[in-house]
């Protein structure tokens, strides 16, 4: 089996440079295998590889090629470094043979004998993905979460047993043969605090068939990447995310999957669960009144209403997000700025009402359990938001 890139080694030699034709280049003999190899994954773009090889140098000029096929190496990225104190072993000079992928050190020894040397460079199709499993416990207030990362070698050369950094944690040691993929557990997070939402968007939420008022609600497990909730260590990368959930007899059903998006340090990541058929939610707009102020400036006034059940045998709270540039777009036309609002007095209690960004606000409404008699419906529980936008034009 070939192995790729080939590096080789020679002295100068004055008689064998003048005999040699022009256009052509020294025949070199190839070098002892790698002795250790790192592939650093931080930038999933790039992946950066280090090798390190004990050269054999001869005291005064010597050339060393590296030369490559079918490998999507950047040249432009390849260094060489002796591992040698001092200046005994330096380079000198180097060169790229027209029309090869190939480059040539000239290499100075202060006197006969080996080297170790380090040579690194960027390679590609050298790729890394995450993934993660989420098992929930039974009262679904905490779960394990593993991640992995999967590593394909389609870059068109083998490195044998290699150390592998995904830029965070520990460095693991596979071997990483030619159009091979190898997944790995990297991570392993115990009794992570999750907060269960239900989660009411007008514009995102999925329509209820024959009621223009309303769209389904979802859950979601939400946990935070920060060391309150065992977490925090390094950001989590995007990845697919199945979910399970502890039956409480000893076994695990799967609940679903999702895509977890790439989640900093004290940020949090959403799990999407699926529809909670069982808590209602209609919205309607109550008031939508315009105020001119000044020529073609005015100030809108609009009362949102959102009437809800639940009926779950538990309580819950329902969290409504609304995007207040989109609801002001909804009114006013399309604008290309961000809404100036305002709360005003009619809305239910203000203290409910969370502004999350300058654009978005979440209201978080209690919704008592269903009543146990099952000829009784659901207490209606309703909110009104009243809004002011202004100076609109």
């Amino acid at each position: 089996m070939r192995r790729l890139p080939i590096v080789m080694v020679t002295a100068v030699v004055v008689m064998a440079a003048l005999a040699a034709p022009a256009a052509g280049r020294i025949k070199l003999a190839t070098l002892p295998v790698r002795e250790r190899v790192e592939i650093q994954l931080e930038n999933p773009k790039a992946t950066l590889v280090e090798e390190e090889r004990v050269v054999t140098l001869l005291k005064g000029t010597n050339h060393i090629d590296f030369s490559w096929t079918n490998t999507r190496i950047d040249k432009w990225t390849i260094l060489f470094r002796p591992l040698v104190p001092g200046d005994a072993v330096r380079v000198i000079n180097q060169s790229y043979p027209p029309g090869e992928n190939a480059l040539v050190w000239e290499v100075f020894a202060a006197g006969a004998g080996s080297a170790r040397v380090r040579i690194s460079y960027i390679l590609g199709n050298l790729r890394r993905t995450f993934s993660y499993r989420a098992t929930a416990e039974h009262d679904e207030k905490s779960l394990t979460l593993r991640k992995y990362m999967r590593v394909g070698n389609f870059s068109g050369e083998e490195f044998g047993v290699s150390s592998v950094y995904a830029g965070f944690g520990d460095v693991f040691q596979k071997e990483m043969g030619l159009q091979e993929s190898k997944e790995m557990l990297i991570g392993k997070f115990l009794q992570v605090p999750i907060t269960k939402k239900f989660v009411f968007d007008w514009r995102k939420g999925q329509r209820v068939p024959d009621e223009p008022n309303q769209r389904y609600v979802t859950m979601q497990y939400v946990l935070k990447n920060d060391e309150a909730h065992k977490l925090g260590q390094y950001p989590l990368q995007y990845g697919k995310v199945r979910i399970f959930q502890k039956d409480g007899r000893g076994g695990e059903a799967f609940t679903g999957e999702d895509w977890g998006k790439f989640t900093p340090i004290d940020d949090e990541m959403k799990l999407y669960l699926g529809l909670a058929r069982d808590v209602k939610v209609e919205r309607t707009v109550k008031s939508n009144k315009r105020h001119m102020v000044h020529g073609n400036r005015y100030h809108q006034e609009v009362v949102l209403q959102y009437k809800m059940q639940n009926f779950k045998k538990d309580a819950c709270v329902l969290d409504i997000e609304e995007d207040l540039n989109a609801l002001r777009n909804e009114f006013c036309g399309n604008k290309n700025r961000d809404a100036q609002w305002e709360l005003a007095e009619q809305t239910t209690d203000k203290g409910k009402v969370e502004r999350k960004s300058a654009r978005n606000v979440e209201l978080h409404i209690p919704l008592p359990a269903a009543p146990k008699e099952a000829d009784k419906k659901p207490d209606e529980v309703i909110f009104l938001v009243h809004l002011w936008f202004r100076n609109e034009w």
